[in-house]
Order: C-alpha cells, then sequence, then structure tokens
C-alpha cells in the first residue's frame, strides 16, 4: 500500500510538473534527444507528459526494476542489430 502511494504522489507531481513547465523546458529538452519521427508537439504535450510521470514515478519507487528492464531491452536491441547486419551480410542484392 505504501508504495502504491508513494508512485501516485511521484506520478502526480511528475505530471503536474511535466505539464506546467512544457514550453519552457520539457520540449525543448525533448527536442534535443529525439528523432525527428518523435519529436514532442504542441499536440503531444498530454501523451508525453504522461508517460513522463509513468516512467519518472516506476523509476523512483523501483529503480532496480527499471535498471534490469532497461538492460534487457539492451540487450535484445544489441542481438536485433546484430542478426540484422548479418542477414545483410548473406544477403546477395545482384
Amino acid at each position: 500500500m505504501t508504495v502504491t502511494v508513494l508512485w501516485l504522489i511521484a506520478f502526480a507531481l511528475i505530471f503536474y510538473f511535466s505539464y506546467i513547465k512544457w514550453e519552457s523546458s520539457v520540449s525543448p529538452g525533448l527536442n534535443k534527444i529525439m528523432p525527428r519521427v518523435l519529436k514532442s508537439g504542441h499536440d503531444n504535450r498530454w501523451v508525453w507528459s504522461l508517460a513522463l510521470a509513468v516512467i519518472g514515478a516506476t523509476t523512483l519507487v523501483r529503480p532496480i526494476d527499471m535498471l534490469l528492464t532497461a538492460i534487457v531491452v539492451a540487450v535484445l536491441l544489441l542481438v536485433v542489430k546484430k542478426l540484422a547486419d548479418w542477414a545483410l551480410g548473406r544477403a546477395n542484392f545482384h
């Protein structure tokens, strides 16, 4: 119960501050690190604020779980990249 309450408080605070500070800091910060396809426009304000709040609250409450999830995703992406490189090397495009 305590973890849930802490998560809800962290979620509410992160959502509130990311929504309020959208124009001054959040949107320019996201635009610097995201690819062009994922740029945060004005119509994506709610979506990005919710996503940042969920990820931020979960990271604050369960940091080890988030770290392990990031490691697993990174390993999977590395394996997929290596397999794609191998497959493209074996393909004959002539």
